[in-house]
């Protein structure tokens, strides 16, 4: 059952709010849900939409920089608003802010499918791909970011099941709405969630 890990201090400034999880996991799905609720959220339109994300990616190319990036306060101006940051890069993330996660899980295996439909589009996978290889990497991955998620001072973390999303969306954009402690508009983005993009089902 997934739900709260902890409650981040809330008096001082406001948290950013961030959509994570593995690629192919709902991140684009949360981040538009997020918005059709009322919360601003963060994309420089350079990946655009396409037959793989319909509605687009979400996506911030400066948070690939994270690693590298010797001055991050450019993320205060985010603070209150919506940004993806996919699980690879959030222990990048400075301990000088305070962050609300909502944390996107998938099957694993539907993600490995996900993803080799998206690059054998693009012609990029790679022949020696053993998907049980990549998706015990994937499955390590998680393991270690949620272990480490649950020991951050700084961070408040809600864990939200892709399959819950599709089959109840009502519910769970009023858990995300409840966990943010924000006024969203949990109609809209319950009817932002397209079920005709869940095209990819274990088993």
């Amino acid at each position: 059952m997934f739900g709260f890990l902890k409650r981040a201090d809330t008096e001082n400034g406001q948290a950013i709010i961030v959509v994570s999880g593995l690629p192919r996991s709902g991140t684009s799905m949360a981040m538009t849900m997020l918005e059709a609720g009322g919360i601003e959220v963060i994309t420089d339109q350079v990946r655009t939409a396409d037959e793989d994300n319909p509605k687009g990616y979400y996506e911030l190319e400066r948070v690939k920089q994270l690693p590298k990036d010797s001055d991050q306060t450019w993320l205060k101006q985010y603070e209150g608003r919506g940004i993806k940051i996919v699980s690879h890069f959030l222990k990048d993330l400075p301990a000088s802010y305070r962050y609300r996660v909502v944390f996107m899980n998938r099957a694993v295996g539907e993600v490995v499918a996900s993803q080799n439909k998206m690059l054998d589009r693009r012609g990029t996978r790679s022949a020696a791909a053993d998907d049980t290889e990549v998706a015990a990497l994937f499955e390590e991955h998680m393991r270690k970011v949620k272990s480490w998620l649950e020991h951050q001072p700084n961070f408040d973390v809600l864990h939200v099941a892709y399959s819950d999303v599709i089959e109840n969306p009502e519910r769970e954009a009023n858990r995300i709405a409840q966990f943010l402690g924000l006024q969203l508009d949990c109609r809209k983005m319950a009817e932002a969630v397209d079920r005709k993009l869940y095209r990819n089902r274990k088993g």
